[in-house]
C-alpha cells in the first residue's frame, strides 16, 4: 500500500469517526468491481461481499434502534421508517456527507456516472463500509457507527415525510395546498419489448409539473412524483 493511499485512508477514517485495525478491509470496501477490470494486479477483492454483509448489519441495527425508540408504534409504521433510512437514496446521501465519493476506486467509465447510477455505487460502497466496520470490530461498534451516520437522519425522515412513498406524499401535499389530485400520463415509450423505457408526466390539473422515466409505468410515475416534490418543496 502506497504512502499516498495510507494518507487517503487516514483522511477517510477521520470522516467516518472510526479507525480500522485492518486497513485492507477498508480498502476492499472502496474497491468497485470495475476498478479491477482496469487494474488486474490490484491486491484487493471488490466490495460486493462486504456490501452483502453490511446490508444485513445495517437493517438489523436500524430495526433494533427503531424497536426500542418507538415501543408503541405498530410494525407497519416501523417498517416504513426503516425503509426510508436504509434505501439507496439515503445511503448515497450518507456516503456524500462522509466524502466517500473522493475515496472510491472506480474504472474511468464508472467514475463518470451521474444521477441514479452514481447513487447506487455510493450506496453499495456505504453498505460495504458498514460490513467492513462489523468485521473489523463487532456488532455493537458497528451499530454505534450506524447510529452516528444513519440514525441522525431520522428527524429529517419524519419531518419531510420521507417514510411515505413519493406518490402518496405528493398527493397529500398537493391536496392540502391546491385542493387537487395529481394525475399521471405516459408521454413517451420507446425501446424493444424486453427493454422498454417509459416517460411519464405528472400534472396538476392541466399543468405539466415534472417528468420521470423507468422500465415500467409505475417506476416512471414514482420518478415523476419525486421530481414534482422538489418543485413543490421549493415553491
Amino acid at each position: 500500500m502506497t504512502l499516498s493511499l495510507r494518507m487517503n485512508l487516514s483522511a477517510l477514517e477521520k470522516n467516518l469517526g472510526y479507525s480500522f485495525n485492518d486497513k485492507d478491509l477498508l480498502n476492499e470496501a472502496l474497491t468497485h468491481r470495475s476498478y479491477l477490470n482496469e487494474n488486474p494486479g490490484w491486491k484487493s477483492s471488490n466490495n460486493e461481499r462486504l456490501e452483502f454483509l453490511g446490508d444485513a448489519v445495517l437493517e438489523l441495527a436500524v430495526t433494533e434502534n427503531l424497536y426500542h425508540r418507538y415501543p408503541d408504534q405498530q410494525e407497519g409504521h416501523l417498517t416504513s421508517l426503516r425503509a426510508a433510512l436504509v434505501n439507496y437514496i439515503m445511503m448515497a446521501t450518507v456516503a456524500r456527507e462522509l466524502d466517500l465519493d473522493k475515496f472510491m476506486l472506480l474504472s474511468q467509465g464508472e467514475s463518470k456516472d451521474t444521477g441514479r447510477a452514481r447513487d447506487v455505487i455510493l450506496a453499495n460502497a456505504m453498505e460495504a463500509i458498514i460490513g467492513a466496520v462489523y468485521l473489523d470490530s463487532d456488532y455493537q461498534k458497528s451499530k454505534t457507527f450506524i447510529d452516528s451516520v444513519v440514525m441522525t437522519h431520522l428527524d429529517e425522515v419524519i419531518k419531510k415525510g420521507l417514510y411515505k412513498d413519493a406518490k402518496s406524499l405528493l398527493q397529500e401535499k398537493v391536496q392540502a395546498t391546491l385542493k387537487i389530485t395529481p394525475n399521471y400520463k405516459v408521454l413517451e415509450e420507446h425501446g424493444p419489448d424486453h427493454d422498454r423505457t417509459f416517460v411519464v408526466g405528472v400534472y396538476f390539473d392541466d399543468k405539466l409539473v415534472a417528468r420521470g422515466n423507468g422500465p415500467a409505468k409505475q417506476d416512471a410515475e414514482i420518478g415523476a412524483a419525486k421530481e414534482a416534490l422538489k418543485v413543490v418543496d421549493s415553491s
